[in-house]
């Protein structure tokens, strides 16, 4: 078995077994999820991205195309402790490397994910190698061809048409989704609650969307740094008090954005699926997944905004409202049910707020 190595941009090296794969480079990230590394592998939010997995074992109970978020795998690596690799199963192994996403085992994650929170996330590049100096000398390009790479990761993985998906009720509303890198399990969500479901790359212009005049329109999920995603912020501003909106974590923060707020970098992000929020009216607690690496800046929201929900990690902004321009948002995921289903009942307090 050849030797594996995660170099990171400032100079330190992870060593390892190599599994496979074509040798890539992302922001090297950690994720605290004890199960779930096909939902992660396959949601468009983790674009760009490395994944060191906390929990020691991956791959151990199979693959299951039914628990995919999207049509493809989008992290850029995937890293663990142990990876399930037997004669008689390897198969979330064998469908990383068709996908040519480099594999790595063996590896110290307690200490890597103890280094990534004391310096914070960074760009790392994975590579078979001989010897670390050789890691050092093939990882060097191709971290810089990822730092030079277009930020606006949102509109690399949003739909490019629009699609109208039909729905398990006759009636209720009509939804709208503005795909920011849409998780298939919120479309399933609307799907079980609306007639119908229409999905618009990001980019799609506020009178287009309003000419179709859905009941409601929903901000997804997605992948990078909110202040770089072109030409949504205005058209989220001009949907404001036309139609009410529900952001979800990518979503949550343009919308954030479009009312007035800015956003920060985290350190080293939240990602995992047991993040402790609480709702700031009730002092209800619920357990959330969540996978973002930027927050909002509480103090930089207009007074007409409310913060509703406080992530007790480390008291960021995980919700909030407006009640005059009709819209609220979270943070976190509530289409994954980690709970298993605290925070799943958003959803029906949007259609409740839309028929309301």
């Amino acid at each position: 078995m050849s030797q594996g190595f995660l170099v990171l941009e400032s100079g330190e090296v992870f060593q390892g077994s190599w599994l496979g794969g074509k040798p890539r480079a992302g922001e090297v990230v950690f994720n605290t999820s004890h199960n779930g590394y096909e939902e992660i592998a396959t949601d468009p939010s983790y674009f760009g991205q490395i994944m060191v997995m906390c929990a020691s074992q991956q791959g151990n109970y199979g693959v299951d195309r039914s628990f995919w978020e999207s049509r493809q795998l989008w992290i850029e690596g995937f890293i663990c402790l142990q990876m399930q690799n037997s004669q008689g199963n390897s198969e979330w192994l064998d469908r990383l490397k068709e996908f040519g996403i480099p594999v790595m085992d063996e590896v110290d994650t307690r200490r890597l994910v103890l280094h990534l929170r004391e310096a914070g996330t960074q760009v790392g590049a994975m590579v078979e190698a001989a010897s670390i100096d050789e890691a050092k000398e093939k990882a060097a390009p191709l971290i810089n061809a990822h730092k030079e790479m277009d930020k606006d990761w949102v509109y690399q993985v949003s739909r490019q048409e629009k699609e109208i998906i039909s729905g398990a009720k006759s009636s209720g509303p009509r939804m709208a989704i503005l795909d920011f890198g849409c998780k298939e399990n919120i479309i399933r969500e609307l799907i079980k609650r609306c007639p119908q479901v229409t999905v618009y790359p990001c980019r799609t212009p506020a009178s287009e969307i309003l000419a179709d005049k859905p009941d409601g329109i929903l901000l997804s999920n997605g992948p990078g740094d909110p202040a770089f995603v072109q030409d949504v912020v205005p058209q989220v501003k001009e949907l404001l008090g036309k139609i009410p909106i529900f952001g979800i974590c990518m979503g949550h923060q343009i919308l954030a954005q479009a009312l007035g707020g800015k956003t920060f970098r985290l350190k080293f992000g939240h990602r995992g699926a047991n993040h402790p929020v609480k709702t700031v009216s009730s002092g209800f607690i619920c357990m959330t997944s969540q996978n973002h690496g930027y927050a909002i800046a509480q103090e930089s929201l207009p007074d007409n905004v409310t913060v509703t929900h406080i992530n007790l990690n480390d008291n960021t902004v995980s919700g909030l409202q407006c009640k005059d321009l009709n819209c609220f948002s979270v943070q976190f995921h509530p289409e994954s049910h980690p709970g298993p289903r605290d925070a799943e009942v958003l959803f029906d307090e949007f259609i409740e707020w839309i028929e309301g």
